[in-house]
C-alpha cells in the first residue's frame, strides 16, 4: 500500500521532483505475440491498461483505465479539472491502495457529489474523459496571466519532446502531455487518454505547488474543448499541440485569452488564440524538420 499526507508537507520549501517517462519500467507494458503482414512471427510491447478507482472521502466518484503509475497525482488532477476540489482546498491524505487499484482522497470538508455526476456530459477526448456541465461556468471567470511565448523556445520545446525516451517512442499507443518553462520540461505524463496525462499535471501542479503562470503545456492530442478547459483551470495561458483543433476548443481558447498552438511539428505550427503572446526570434533556416521515427500515427494528413 502507499499513501502519504498531502497537505501536511510543506512543499515551498522543496523544489518539485521533476517527471519523465520511464519506457523501461516492466509495470507499464506487456510482450504480446502476433503476426506481421508477410504471416511472419513477431513480438511487440503494447501498454497496460488497469481500473482505477477514485474515491472523494466516501463518495465513489469513478474507474479510470488508466495505465497505473502516479495513481496521486491522477486522483488529485482528476477532482481539480472535474471542479470536485478547489485549488485552495486542504487535502488531509491521499491514500492509494495497489492490491485493490483504489486511491481515496480525503479533504477536510465532506462534500456529497451525486448530483454533479449525475448532470456530466461526455466529451471528445479518449477513453473515460468527461467534463461536468458547470465547468463552462467556471472557466469563464478566469483570467489568465500575460506572458511570451518566443518561438525559439516553442522550437527547442518540441524538439527535446519528440526526441526523449518515452513510452510512445517504445511501444506506441499513448498519449504524452508535457509541462514546460520556457523550453525545459519540468512534467512529463503519458497515460491511454490524454485527459489522463494531463489530469497527472493538474495533480503534480497542485501537490508541489507549482506556479502556473509561466508555463507552457503541450500535448500530442487534439486541441479540443476539453484541453482548453483543463488548461485554462489549471491557470496555464499557452496550450501546444502537434495535432489540430476543434472548433470549439478554438471558440473557448478565444473566449477566455488562452494562446492555442497547434500543427507543431518541425518548422511549422499555426496559431488561433491569443497570437499576441507569440514572440518571432527563431531563425527558421537553423531549425530542423522532424524525422520520421518521430511522427505519429495518421499525421502525414493535415489535421
Amino acid at each position: 500500500m502507499s499513501c502519504y499526507q498531502a497537505a501536511m508537507i510543506d512543499t515551498d520549501k522543496a523544489q518539485p521532483p521533476r517527471i519523465a517517462p520511464n519506457p523501461t519500467d516492466p509495470r507499464l507494458t506487456e510482450r504480446v505475440m502476433g503476426t506481421d503482414q508477410t504471416g511472419a512471427k513477431v513480438e511487440i510491447k503494447v501498454p497496460v491498461e488497469r481500473p482505477l478507482t477514485l474515491y472523494l472521502n466516501a463518495q465513489e466518484i469513478v474507474t479510470m483505465m488508466t495505465i497505473g503509475d502516479y495513481p496521486e497525482y491522477l486522483a488529485l488532477g482528476y477532482l481539480l479539472n472535474q471542479n470536485m476540489l478547489k485549488y485552495n482546498d486542504v487535502v488531509t491524505e491521499v491514500e492509494y491502495d495497489d492490491d485493490l487499484q483504489v486511491v481515496v482522497v480525503r479533504t477536510e470538508h465532506h462534500t456529497n457529489f451525486e448530483a454533479k455526476l449525475k448532470k456530466r456530459t461526455q466529451t471528445s477526448g479518449c477513453a473515460q474523459g468527461t467534463a461536468f456541465g458547470d465547468l463552462l461556468e467556471a472557466v469563464e471567470s478566469v483570467a489568465l496571466p500575460k506572458a511570451d511565448l518566443r518561438t525559439s523556445w516553442l522550437y527547442q520545446m518540441t524538439h527535446t519532446i519528440n526526441t526523449m525516451p518515452s513510452l510512445y517512442l517504445e511501444a506506441g499507443a499513448i498519449h504524452g502531455c508535457v509541462l514546460c518553462k520556457e523550453s525545459v520540461p519540468v512534467c512529463y505524463t503519458e497515460d491511454v487518454g490524454r485527459h489522463n496525462a494531463v489530469d497527472k499535471i493538474a495533480g503534480w501542479i497542485y501537490r508541489h505547488r507549482v506556479d502556473p503562470a509561466d508555463k507552457i503545456l503541450y500535448t500530442t492530442g487534439r486541441l479540443t474543448s476539453e484541453m482548453v478547459i483543463k488548461t485554462v483551470r489549471m491557470g496555464i495561458p499557452i496550450l501546444v499541440s502537434r495535432s489540430g483543433f476543434t472548433a470549439w476548443g478554438v471558440d473557448l481558447a478565444r473566449q477566455v485569452g488562452l494562446t492555442l498552438v497547434g500543427r507543431a511539428r518541425g518548422k511549422r505550427f499555426i496559431a488561433l488564440s491569443g497570437q499576441e503572446r507569440i514572440i518571432y526570434d527563431q531563425n527558421l533556416a537553423f531549425v530542423e524538420e522532424e524525422s520520421a521515427r518521430h511522427k505519429r500515427k495518421g499525421e502525414d494528413r493535415e489535421d
